[in-house]
Order: C-alpha cells, then structure tokens, then sequence
C-alpha cells in the first residue's frame, strides 16, 4: 500500500485484508477443520482439542511468516509449518493431524471469503447510507426545476430529485446484486490436494459441510479450485458498484464547478482546500470515488484473465487473483465509504438552479424558451420521481 492509496480506501478494509487479519482467519480455518473432523472421528478429540486451542493469531509472529511466504510460494506453507511446531509444544501426538487432508488452496481461498465477508459488510453499510440519502433529496426536491444535460450542453428541464433517483436506481440493484453473487461466491474451500477429499474417505463432504457451518460460508457441494466463475462474478459486481459510484461522483463534481454551482460537497475545516489557492473547494468525495472507477476495471480485468487456470491448480493465474483482489475491495469500499459521507449533506442551491434555467431562457427566441426551458416542466418529472422512489425503497426491503 502505497502513500497515495491509503485515503482511497478506508482503514477498516486496510484492516480486513491486513496480515493479520488474513492469518486469524486462516487460523480460523485451520480450527473449524479441526473440530469437524473430530466429529466425524477422522482425528482424535484431544488432538483437535489441541489444534483449536492453538489456533491464536496472537501465538505466531505473522511478519516471518509473511517473510516467508516468498520463499515457499503460499502463506499456508509458513503458517502450518509454524502451527505444526507450536501445536507440538503442547502435545506432540497432535502435530500429524494439523491441517489435515487439506491443502494450502482451501485454508487461503477459505481465508479470503471470510475477510471478503467482512468488507461486504462494510461496504453494504456504506452503500445504505448513500441511497437513503439519495432518495431523501429525490422526494424534497421531486418538483425542483435543474437543467438536464446530454452531451455535456443544456437539453430540457427534468427535476434534481427525478435526478437523484437515477443516482439511487443501479445502487439499489448493485445492493442487491451484491447480496445474491456473495451468497454463491463465499463459500469454504476444501477439496485436499487434488479436488477429491480423497484423505478423509467417506467423510470428506460431511468435514467440509462442518466447517462451512462453523465458519458461516456457504458449501458449494465441492471444491472450487480452479472454477473461479461465481468468485469472479462477485469481483465483477464490486467493479459495477465502483462505475456506479463514479457516475454519480462526475455529476457532482460537474454540477459543483463555480460556473455551474448548482450542488457542492459538504465544507469542513482541512477538506478539499488548496496548496496555492485559499479560494478552492474541491470536491474531495467525488475525487476519491472517481479514482476508484478509473482504477477497478483494471482489477476486474485481471480476475477475469487469471481465470483460465491450468489442471486442478493453478500455475500464476490464482496467485495473481489473490492479490488484485483486495486492491478491488479496498477501491470500492473507498468509493462507498467517500460518497456515503458526502451524499446526506449535499448542498442543495436551488436558486441557482432555476437561476441557469432563466439565464438560458433569456437567450432563446420565447417559443424556444416556452417548449424546453420551462421551469413548469419539473413537474412531469415530479410524478415519475416519487414512483421511482417507492420501487426503490421496496427493492430495499425485499433484502433486509
């Protein structure tokens, strides 16, 4: 993480996908793995009892293994190297049954859809606050008169909240989308070396369906190894919330220039000022969520490139996913997070609104002027805004 990416994301997915982090929830694995295959008598209790109770992100020196993880070409190698010693300090018989049946994959792509877990939390927190906010502005201002824009010159008048709701519409379905792509995608990996399970005979399924259980992911009934299409699709999802986002960010930021001044990004001491030029307000919010859409199709592209993985592990292709994907993560959150922020205290200058309507206007032979440029016009859009919004907020709803 360089210094110019930290303030595009936010510190709770830097922490999410931190080292430490991501080896807790390794261990987390490594734990539930444990526990399942105790239950299904593949290990013996009191070496499970062990392995759990060493399983404490605390106990390992996570920059070694981190160091390490170079040399042996996986984290996982270094971390159940570490956990097999440390599990042997305390019972030694215990040590052959760490990590078994299992192989570096599953304890890694298990690891990421749990932290992935956690920044989609974020992230859905984030996007709430922004369409409630939106669709706040859409009702109060349904019937307020703004230029529409096509081309980037003054087309008719439509109304800032008929606007507003078509900033709010594709965070809705995002929200949604979101939702049902993680419920395919976050699932626990098992499958050991080769996809089979082939260690734990019979009771492979019944361990991996135990630990999905215990770790709250889903099971997709075998292993995924290099079926990276519903993992990639999430990723894709996350880079259609960040374009999203990023259109609404331009239409500020546009909205927002001096001449224009029609809304502005809330003020505060410290934000959006100038080196040179006391008199700046930038627009901070939109900057930060435009750089997340002009980074995360590079991101997406990458993941959909690493998918044509070779055999039943892949050479370079996985390894590459692993590390665009939190880069993605931390962009879209960074985005949300920017504009979830900005959004419920836009400010709203309606007179200037209607003042570049009339200015307009007043340049226009009347009949011109009277068709398209009519204030009245705002409230054929009032209608349609109100309706939009009450889809909306029952699309909502339908996933709490």
């Amino acid at each position: 993480m360089s210094i110019f990416e930290g303030f595009l994301s936010t510190s709770e997915t830097l922490a999410a996908f931190s080292d430490g982090n991501f080896v807790a929830a390794m261990l987390r694995f490594e734990a539930a793995l444990a526990r399942a295959q105790a239950a299904e008598g593949l290990i013996p209790e009191a070496a499970a009892q062990s392995i759990v109770g060493t399983c404490k992100v605390e106990l390992f020196d996570v920059a070694k293994i981190v160091r390490e993880s170079g040399r042996a070409g996986s984290v996982a190698i270094p971390l159940i190297k570490a956990l097999k010693e440390a599990v042997g300090l305390f019972n030694a018989d215990a040590v052959p049954f760490v990590h078994f049946g299992s192989t570096s994959q599953d304890v890694i792509d298990s690891a990421m859809a749990l932290v992935t877990r956690e920044a989609l939390t974020l992230i859905e927190a984030d996007l709430d606050r922004s369409v409630q906010a939106l669709l706040q502005h859409a009702t109060r201002h349904a019937a307020t008169p703004i230029l529409a824009r096509t081309l980037m010159q003054p087309a008719s008048v439509t109304s800032f909240g008929f606007k507003c709701a078509g900033w709010a519409a594709p965070l809705v379905r995002s929200r949604i989308r979101l939702r049902a792509a993680a419920a395919r995608a976050l699932n626990v990996q098992l499958g050991g070396a080769v996809g089979t399970l082939a260690q734990m005979k019979e009771q492979g399924a019944a361990v991996r369906r135990r630990v999905a259980e215990a770790l709250v992911l889903g099971d997709a009934g075998a292993t995924w190894h290099t079926q990276r299409d519903e993992w990639v699709g999430l990723g894709c999802e996350f880079g259609l919330l960040a374009g999203s986002l990023g259109k609404i960010a331009t239409d500020i930021a546009l909205m927002g220039q001096y001449e224009v001044g029609e809304v502005a990004e809330p003020s505060e001491p410290g934000r959006g000022g100038s080196s040179a030029m006391p008199h700046k307000r930038n627009p901070v919010a939109s900057m930060v969520a435009l750089a997340a859409a002009h980074r995360a199709p590079q991101r997406v592209a990458a993941l959909l490139a690493a998918m044509p993985q070779e055999h039943e592990r892949a050479l370079g292709a996985w390894q590459a996913e692993l590390a665009e994907w939190p880069q993605l993560l931390m962009s879209a959150h960074g985005s949300a997070r920017a504009l979830a922020g900005a959004l419920p205290g836009l400010a709203i200058d309606v007179a200037r609104m209607r003042a570049n309507i009339d200015t307009l206007r007043a340049e226009l032979p009347k009949a011109a002027a009277d068709e398209w440029f009519d204030p009245a016009l705002a409230q054929h859009a009032a209608g349609a805004t109100l309706a939009q919004v009450d889809a909306l907020r029952a699309q909502l709803k339908g996933i709490r």
